[in-house]
């Protein structure tokens, strides 16, 4: 399996926009969808969007839906996740996996990055 390698994150105050990525390192997603999850402090992961390959569907969850667009880029082999007007909530570590879109969508793709940390504190 390709391995799959997430930055972006850090430390920003609330109102700003971020932009994370997640980078087939080592190969290419070969065909696969991508998803973006996160998991907050004492919480269970959450869905947040997933791409087909072609780049069209794309689904967000409703927590989600407005503020964050996904994108990809196969020639760079990376999937983007673009975050508008970060709120503290948003405060969490975001993860991507990629494989068949089901399995994305429903959290059980095998394939995973190791997460990249976004703060939101003002």
């Amino acid at each position: 399996q390709v391995q799959l390698v997430e930055s972006g994150g850090g430390l920003v105050q609330p109102g700003v926009s971020l932009r994370l990525s997640c980078a087939a390192s080592g190969g290419t997603f070969k065909g696969d969808a991508v998803g973006w999850f996160r998991q907050a402090p004492g919480k269970e992961r959450e869905f947040v969007s997933a791409i087909s390959w072609s780049g069209s569907p794309v689904v967000y969850s409703d927590s989600v839906k407005g503020r964050f667009t996904t994108s990809r880029d196969n020639a760079k082999n990376t999937v983007y996740l673009q975050i508008k007007s970060l709120q503290v909530e948003d405060t969490a570590v975001y993860y991507c996996a990629s494989g068949p879109i089901r399995a994305v969508v429903s959290g059980t793709a095998s394939n995973w990055g190791q997460g990249t940390q976004v703060t939101v504190s003002s």
